[in-house]
């Protein structure tokens, strides 16, 4: 089965970092696009950014310049760099995977990713 495991969040002052992490495991991870998602409080899951098979990235205008989002294949591991965090990024954050995915067209895409972790919190103050 796929497992999506997110992990690194927290509480953070504004103007702070945090990385992200999501461990992948059930499937071809190398295969698959990777993205992180954002929901906070009463708003709509938005995309933060994503990665596909060939190295292609895309970031939300929100979070270009101080997100980073890699892929270690090895370790079947995602990351997300998060840098000078604002109060608006406070948000549960999603990692998600699927093998369709273009990350450059369709990377921002709720509804294209198949498969989902359950979300880190993070909350800056």
């Amino acid at each position: 089965d796929v497992q999506l495991v997110e992990s690194g969040g927290g509480s953070v002052q504004a103007g702070g970092s945090l990385r992200l992490s999501c461990a992948a495991s059930g499937f071809t991870y190398s295969r698959y696009c990777m993205g992180w998602f954002r929901q906070a409080p009463g708003k709509e899951r938005e995309g933060v950014a994503a990665i596909d098979t060939d190295g292609n990235i895309s970031y939300a205008d929100s979070v270009k310049g101080r997100f980073t989002i890699s892929k270690d294949n090895a370790k079947n591991t995602l990351y997300l760099q998060m840098n000078s965090l604002k109060p608006d990024g406070s948000a549960m954050y999603y990692c998600a995977a699927d093998p369709f995915v273009i990350a450059s067209s369709r990377g921002m895409i709720e509804a294209d990713y198949g498969y989902w972790g359950q979300g880190t919190q993070v909350t800056v103050s």
